[in-house]
């Protein structure tokens, strides 16, 4: 293998890291900051576009997915009996403070 060939495989490997990467973290991402990214990458627009478009539907998914985990769980609580667990373990203290203002003459 020659030094031309190295040079593009080091290339090739280079850019296809920056992909991979730029695929994982896209889920956390804000689309411009997605499209940012892509932006540098030296690759051609459909694959760009795509990249985005995988960008905002994995982020999509993840918070799909997280938002039905949650309401599964939530489902599940037996907020009365939560309720009854936390007012027997704990003692429960309200402190308030209240102030009077003599009102101005000029207010009425």
């Amino acid at each position: 293998m020659n030094e031309e060939e190295k040079d593009e495989r080091k290339l090739l490997s280079n850019v296809l890291k920056k992909v991979l990467s730029t695929g994982m973290t896209a889920a956390f991402l804000t689309e411009d900051a997605v499209k940012n990214i892509v932006a540098d990458l030296p690759v051609p627009k459909d694959i760009a576009q795509g990249l985005l478009q995988n960008a905002k539907n994995s982020k999509d998914e993840f918070i799909s997915g997280v938002k039905n985990e949650l309401k599964t769980y939530l489902d599940k609580v037996d907020l009365t009996k939560e309720i009854d667990k936390v007012i027997e373990k704990y003692d429960i203290e309200i402190t308030a403070k209240i102030n009077l203002k003599k009102k101005d003459k000029s207010d009425k």
